[in-house]
């Protein structure tokens, strides 16, 4: 579990956070949403340490990251996964030594060891054959993947993500989403994904946390989305004309509890 306890940062004279506290919990989906200058992705860079907030705690399982020494953190990281944005794969890399690269980083493992565990998860990701091949050989759902494989190399029990749907089609980012849902349940993994993607937000948002303007505004899962009365929130998931339909059906068709 990840908790975030009155989160304050600013550039200059200007606050991106506003005492922003989350919790983000093991074995769950765990979702930021929010518009382009919201200050979800200054918190999740704020999260893995890759900035640093003026005041408030960022606890992975109680060990307060703002408060470790340069040390502690390097070990903290060889516990947490990343799948970046545009999946950041080594093109003069095989899928298989994409994958391995961060065993040969962080472990003492042999070759024929950390092989065998690169295999182990380029399998659990439905790529098994493609380890020979070439990001430039391989479609940009199959570089996700291999993104994946490499991000749970490690056997994280963090795995942070950023627009994991980036640029792909709509069907491919439906396998992407269950996939890492399946991999958060199955590993019991604290996932935090950064997204735009209203179709992840209802298909796997297990605990979702709305930014606006820097204020942590609302907190919910996939199914309260649907009946939330939180305006910004409404304006935001249901721009289109298709999400403010099933939403109105939602409404439409709730029924009281017996």
């Amino acid at each position: 579990m990840i908790e975030v306890k009155n989160v304050v940062k600013s550039f200059d004279d200007r606050t991106v956070l506003h005492d922003v506290s989350a919790t983000f919990y093991t074995g769950k989906t765990n979702l930021i949403i929010g518009q382009s200058g919201s200050g979800k992705t200054v918190l999740m860079k704020s999260l893995v340490g890759l900035m640093r907030p003026e005041s408030g705690q960022i606890l992975f399982d109680g060990r307060d990251i703002l408060g470790m020494n340069q040390d502690q953190v390097k070990d903290l990281r060889k516990e947490i996964g990343m799948l970046f944005q545009g999946s950041a794969l080594f093109d003069s890399e095989t899928v298989l030594g994409n994958v391995m690269f961060p065993l040969n980083m962080f472990t003492r493992q042999s070759y024929d060891e950390m092989r065998e565990r690169a295999m182990f998860c380029l399998e659990r990701v439905n790529l098994k054959g493609a380890e020979n091949k070439y990001p430039s050989e391989i479609s940009g759902g199959m570089q996700k993947r291999v993104a994946i494989a490499r991000a749970i190399a490690l056997n994280p029990k963090y795995l942070f993500c950023d627009e994991p749907n980036s640029g792909l089609d709509p069907k491919t980012s439906i396998v992407i989403d269950e996939l890492l849902r399946d991999i958060t349940h199955e590993y019991n993994i604290t996932t935090v994904i950064n997204t735009h993607d209203m179709n992840s937000v209802l298909g796997i948002g297990e605990n979702i946390i709305f930014i606006n303007k820097g204020h942590r505004e609302w907190v919910g899962d996939m199914s309260q989305i649907y009946t939330t009365s939180n305006e910004a929130l409404n304006d935001f998931v249901f721009a289109t004309r298709l999400f403010r339909k099933v939403r109105d059906y939602v409404a439409k068709n709730e029924r009281p509890t017996p």
